[in-house]
Order: structure tokens, then C-alpha cells, then sequence
């Protein structure tokens, strides 16, 4: 972890307890996807606005810890449309555009964690109302610059062959001479391959991954159903296909999915994990897929690589051979403007693919 990080950590631990309980659920929840620079700003954004409610009379609260859910249900559009204009016309600290859409994106996560992913005690959203979830935030980061930070982080080409390759077969020499970690790996080597063949061979996020089911599977026909997000919030069940490649990976760990993890009846998800000091296997997280990859990634020399990267690499692949539409449709965009990334992207792939034939002819 670089210096910067490790002292925003500290302050991020400082500040927490400062926080409702409920922030600091949502935070834990996040750790393992944000860096702690990220987190604490969204505490500082928390911060800010929950500042404004009391100042506003919006809550009656005396600390900022005391802020309840009830208070946050209650909220208009009204309230949140003077709070964006307190954000762009207050006299002092007056934020830009960018600012102020990274503000709201950071409170529609936490709404949208409280009121659709977060439960109480009876199984119920611990947020029943979320006036966030109608407030639009417009992208700031243009798809050119987006793509140009990916450039180079991503496996192309041979390289999408290659990584899978080196999970089943080639992490084996190099932790050869650490019995821990060579046997995890032969007992875990066809899992970690099928999940990584899969992601590269249909572009699937780690969140869909984890909550795959067996039965969501249709071999024949190169297919699974994946639940996805439509533009109002609304989750539905959706095909997505997935070429060869995965198909022949995922065989091979279906093969031996009941008996390697000791799958109970009971457990529908596809990808399994036995926890330390269990006998069974169960779902998999989203946080061990994740450290998963990168463990991998690392070896292989390509230490940048992440889980979602994954996705851009098959996205990169697949837009070569089909156009902005159907890469829409495969990784779930809810706009071309957000595929766009992989139109340059694919600008420097192209090019660089016409200067080898050109030096092989």
C-alpha cells in the first residue's frame, strides 16, 4: 500500500466513528472494491451533506452520528435539489461540475446500498424510500479518456489464452517451492481457470459471476441467465452468451464441482468455496474472486490486472469482431456512450494489429 493510502486509511479509521452506524456498514461493504482514498472522500461527501441537513433543519439531530434512516426516507426532491444548488452557489468553496457529480454519486451508492442490497434484522431494505434513485448524474468522464487509462492495463489477443493457461497450468512452477500455496492451487486450479475463461469469454461482472447459479447455466447452447440492472433500478433476468472457450473450462470444473467442494444439495451456486474449518462448500464472495485474480495477475507480470479489467479485455476482443451495438447488449451497457470506450480502445489495437501483418508480410 503506497504512503498516501496508508494515511488515508488512518484518517478513513478517525473518521468512521464520527459516521452514522449505517454509513459505516456501507463503508465495510465497499472496502474490498475502493481504495481508502476513495473511501474517505465519500466520507467527506457524507460529511458535507449531513452537515447541511441539520444546518437546514432537515434533521434534528445534534451530532452527525445521530442522523437516522427515517430522517433520509423523509427527504423530497426538493430537499436534494437545494442541496445541489448550496453545492454550485454557495459563496465559499464553490465546487465545479465534476465535483459536484461525484457528491451525488457518492450518496446515490449509499442510498441505493441501503435501500436495495442492506437488511434489517426481518429480512427487509434497511432504507424503504429512495429520493436519490431519481436524481440522473451525468457522466463527466469522457469515453476517450477513460480508454486511454486502460491502455495497455488489459490482455489482448493471445494474451486472453495465455492467462488462462498460466491459472491451470503455469502458477503451478512458479509457487513450486511453497507447499501452502501449491496445493491450493491443485485443488483450486479448474475453478479459478473456468472463473476467469468465463469473464474473458463473455465479459460478465464479478457481481454476476458470484450470484450464478447452476441451474442459470445452458451448456448446449453456449448460454447462461444473469440477472442485470434496467434504467430505472429495476432487476431482471437476462441471456448471455458465452463462446467456446468458457464452455470447454467450465466442463472440466463441473466435472468435479460436487465432489471437490462437497457441494450439499442444498447449494445452487455455481462457483464454490470450502471456508477455513467448514466442510462444505459454499458460495463463493465477490471479495475472493477478486483478491483471486490479482493473485494471478501478479504472476503472470501483470500486476495492474483486476477482475474488471477482465471484462474490458473481452470487450476489447469482442468489439474487433462485432459493432458498438451487440458489445452493448453482451456486457449490459445502459448507453453506447459507455461501450464507446472500447471504440478507443480498439483504434490502437487495430492499428498496431495492421503494423505486425505489415512486418510479417
Amino acid at each position: 500500500m503506497s504512503i498516501q493510502k496508508t494515511i488515508d486509511r488512518a484518517k478513513l479509521g478517525e473518521k468512521l466513528p464520527e459516521m452514522p452506524w449505517y454509513v459505516q456498514q456501507f463503508i465495510d461493504y465497499k472496502l474490498p472494491d475502493l481504495s481508502p482514498s476513495t473511501l474517505l472522500e465519500y466520507v467527506r461527501d457524507y460529511e458535507s451533506f449531513f452537515n447541511w441537513l441539520r444546518a437546514e433543519g432537515l434533521s434534528s439531530a445534534t451530532a452527525t452520528k445521530e442522523i437516522t434512516l427515517e430522517e433520509l426516507e423523509s427527504l423530497r426532491m426538493e430537499n436534494v435539489t437545494s442541496y445541489r444548488l448550496y453545492l454550485t452557489t454557495r459563496t465559499e468553496g464553490t465546487n465545479s461540475r465534476i465535483t459536484v457529480t461525484r457528491k451525488l454519486s457518492a450518496l446515490r451508492s449509499m442510498f441505493h446500498y441501503l435501500s436495495q442490497i442492506a437488511e434489517d434484522e426481518d429480512f427487509y431494505p434497511l432504507l424503504k424510500r429512495n429520493v436519490m434513485a431519481k436524481i440522473e448524474v451525468k457522466r463527466t468522464n469522457k469515453p476517450k479518456d477513460t480508454a486511454a487509462k486502460l491502455k495497455g492495463k488489459i490482455l489482448e489477443e493471445e494474451e486472453l489464452l495465455a492467462f488462462i493457461d498460466y491459472i491451470r497450468e503455469g502458477y503451478a512452477a512458479d509457487v513450486a517451492d511453497n507447499k501452502q500455496a501449491s496445493y491450493a492451487h491443485a485443488k483450486n486450479k479448474e475453478r479459478d481457470a473456468s472463473i476467469a475463461s468465463l469473464i474473458l469469454n463473455s465479459g460478465l461482472r464479478v457481481s454476476e459471476v458470484v450470484n450464478l447459479n447452476i441451474a442459470d447455466l445452458d451448456m448446449g447452447n453456449k448460454m447462461l441467465y444473469v440477472m442485470r440492472k434496467g434504467n430505472n433500478d429495476e432487476t431482471f433476468k437476462t441471456p448471455v452468451y458465452f463462446r467456446d472457450q468458457a464452455r470447454f473450462d467450465m466442463e472440466r470444473y463441473l466435472s468435479l464441482r460436487d465432489a471437490d467442494y462437497a457441494a450439499p444439495k442444498r447449494e445452487k451456486a455455481l462457483f464454490l468455496a470450502i471456508p477455513n474449518g467448514q466442510k462444505e462448500g459454499k458460495r463463493m464472495t465477490k471479495r475472493a474472486i477478486q483478491a483471486m485474480i490479482i493473485k494471478y495477475a501478479k504472476r503472470f507480470g501483470k500486476p495492474y490486472l483486476t477482475v474488471h479489467k477482465l471484462r474490458h479485455s473481452f470487450a476489447t476482443d469482442y468489439y474487433l469482431q462485432n459493432d458498438i451495438y451487440k458489445t452493448k447488449e453482451q456486457l449490459g451497457h445502459a448507453s453506447t456512450e459507455t461501450t464507446e470506450i472500447y471504440a478507443h480502445l480498439t483504434d490502437k489495437t487495430m492499428s498496431e494489429a495492421i503494423e505486425r501483418r505489415g512486418e510479417e508480410s
